[in-house]
């Protein structure tokens, strides 16, 4: 019976570290992505062990959180499984087939609501910033991260509230960061970030 409860209890700790990633509210859809691609019976039968086995890792990980989640360390191990649900995946399926499931993935994934590595990368060596500019650029944009999502339960399946934290959050992102880059580089680092938007839900 305490198994049962436990069992129980994780999924619905999982279905609540995944009921804000849009209109995918059971987590990603696997099914779908076997729909796009043709797989062999046994490549079939590895792809489903590897993503039942990432999926129960990430009911685990929401689980360890307890009563105050912290969802800026659940979204950063997300992202670390997710990377290792993807280098298990590269044995089992073909290029093109990775190809394609990386970008489903990619697609159908929550993201963590930050400059994510690959642009803080750009902005650190196209806006030509020395480390103690690009700490502060990290800094800011940890705290954008954490007062973001530390109002989610405020915003929580509003929208339209969300954008509004959210354009709030990163205009003070962008004033801490302003004040610490020289205006050349401010300018070079507006240039790179202009496209980045709030993505609600769909």
């Amino acid at each position: 019976m305490k198994s049962i409860k436990t069992l129980f209890f994780a999924l619905a700790l999982g279905a609540a570290a995944i009921s804000c990633s849009g209109d995918k509210k059971k987590g990603i859809d696997y099914n779908q992505f076997k729909t796009e691609v043709k797989l062999t019976a046994e490549q079939e039968k590895n792809f489903n062990d590897i993503t039942a086995k990432y999926q129960q890792l990430q009911v685990q990980a929401a689980k360890a959180q307890g009563g105050n989640m912290d969802r800026v360390a659940l979204g950063i191990k997300n992202e670390e499984l997710r990377a290792q649900q993807s280098i298990e995946m590269a044995t089992v399926l073909d290029a093109p087939q990775m190809e394609k499931f990386n970008k489903f993935i990619d697609e159908n994934s929550r993201k963590r609501p930050r400059y994510d590595n690959s642009l803080l990368e750009r902005i650190k060596t196209e806006a030509q910033l020395s480390e103690d500019e690009f700490k502060v650029v990290n800094a800011a944009n940890d705290a954008f991260e954490k007062a973001f999502n530390d109002a989610h339960d405020v915003y929580h399946g509003n929208n339209d509230l969300a954008k509004e934290y959210w354009v709030k959050f990163d205009a003070q992102r962008k004033q801490v960061i302003q004040k610490a880059l020289s205006p050349e580089h401010f300018s070079k680092f507006e240039e790179i970030v202009k496209d980045v938007q709030f993505k609600g839900r769909k």
